[in-house]
């Protein structure tokens, strides 16, 4: 794989988006940096890390339309090489919360921002994008989230770890010509964390609700039961869970 290191950065996604607008570039090019200023995050929220403590860094994948029947396949196959990679320097019990956290011992230590571009009617290009807290010690306002030295109490080699993550990515992505999408689906809904918990909601207007999680769709729609026995599908920015 083709590593550009970078020293600080506004932004890895937008930086490799603008290098392959420029050149091209081969499958699997990553781009990571000490300092990330404008870090992106789901929502439109911002990913803020400290300089030099953790990851932050962006892949490139192009792929064929027909390859995959949804593209939120390829949020489920990202998230899932994460928490492979992590599993290769940590015993840690890890998850994956919808859409696109990692969880370590239901702390958030990561999370995945996927920028898809349509080049023409058969290719999709995917800029990959990952912060993971690694060697960060302190986390202000922020009590949800946690980092693997924190909860190992021990430093982590960070280009290890990047290596290993990227490594795994490939080679899943690969496999999807070997395997059946649906492998990837269900070893995905094995960690969903909270997956048949009863567990407290909120909507986009601030509504509270109480109900289970049943399963993610193909097009990355939550799917919920709730009281009253009734199954609801939430769209990313349409609710979120509290914990």
């Amino acid at each position: 794989m083709k590593i550009i290191k970078l020293d600080a950065i506004d932004s890895t996604n937008s930086f490799l988006k603008a290098l392959s607008a420029q050149e091209t570039c081969e499958n699997f090019t990553v781009v990571s940096t000490e300092s990330q200023t404008q870090g992106k995050g789901q929502r439109g929220s911002g990913w803020t890390s400290e300089a030099g403590k953790n990851l932050a860094f962006s892949v490139l994948y192009n792929q064929k339309i027909e390859e995959i029947s949804s593209l939120f396949t390829l949020n489920i196959i990202v998230a899932l090489s994460v928490v492979e990679g992590l599993k290769t320097v940590s015993n840690l019990n890890f998850a994956i919360k919808w859409p696109n956290d990692i969880l370590a011992e239901n702390k958030k230590i990561a999370g995945i921002l996927i920028e898809n571009t349509f080049k023409n009617q058969n290719e999709v290009q995917s800029i990959i994008g990952i912060g993971l807290n690694v060697n960060q010690s302190q986390f202000e306002n922020l009590p949800q989230a946690s980092s693997l030295f924190l909860l190992e109490n021990q430093l982590f080699d960070r280009e290890t770890l990047l290596i290993s993550i990227v490594n795994r990515l490939e080679f899943n992505l690969n496999q999807l010509e070997n395997l059946k999408e649906d492998y990837f689906w269900n070893t995905y809904h094995a960690i969903l964390f909270k997956k048949e918990v009863v567990s407290t909601f909120e909507s986009a207007l601030g509504n509270r609700f109480v109900g289970k999680i049943q399963k993610v769709t193909k097009e990355g729609k939550l799917e919920v039961l709730l009281e009253d026995d009734s199954v609801t599908f939430f769209d990313v920015k349409e609710v979120k869970m509290l914990y």
